[in-house]
């Protein structure tokens, strides 16, 4: 059984979606795949067989994880979240204090996490070093390219 993960409605779905696609779709489609390499006789030495029989491992080891996951999640209440202290699903702006560059993030939980679209994980050292501050705080957070100080601006959701 893993972890207990703190997920939004929205991105619950998208892990129903994910495996809905898996199990109904590609999954026939597998199967599919195998029966037709089967039906060219000697598997033995059938290489499309042994390809199909590879990407069914690797598509029910998908499927295993994603149900984990989806097990395991636990919707967040969005209407309790305040803007008090920096907590998961808020978009935080930060401005680090040493090239006065400005960032806008929104902290999600791990299975959400995208950095292209300002999602971060609740894991990264950013988000852990924010957990729990204040509009105003500046908090040093060691990240890869040393320890770099962020001044919290907004907290917002």
């Amino acid at each position: 059984m893993g972890k207990v993960a703190y997920i939004t409605q929205e991105g619950l779905n998208k892990l129903k979606a994910e495996l809905d696609q898996l199990m109904n779709v590609e999954r026939p489609s597998i199967s599919k795949q195998i029966g037709e390499a089967i039906e060219k006789g000697d598997i033995s030495e059938n290489a499309e067989y042994d390809a199909a029989k590879d990407a069914q491992g690797m598509l029910e080891a998908k499927i295993a994880i994603l149900r984990d996951k989806i097990a395991n999640a636990r919707i967040i209440d969005e209407s309790k979240i305040d803007t008090d202290k920096v907590q998961i699903l808020n978009k935080v702006t930060i401005k680090n204090k040493k090239n006065n560059a400005t960032m806008v993030y929104t902290i999600v939980s791990e299975h959400e996490a995208d950095f292209k679209s300002g999602k971060i994980s609740i894991e990264t050292p950013i988000a852990k070093g924010l957990i729990g501050k204040k509009v105003g705080d500046v908090v040093d957070i060691k990240v890869p390219s040393g320890i770099i100080p962020f001044e919290i601006v907004d907290i917002s959701l």
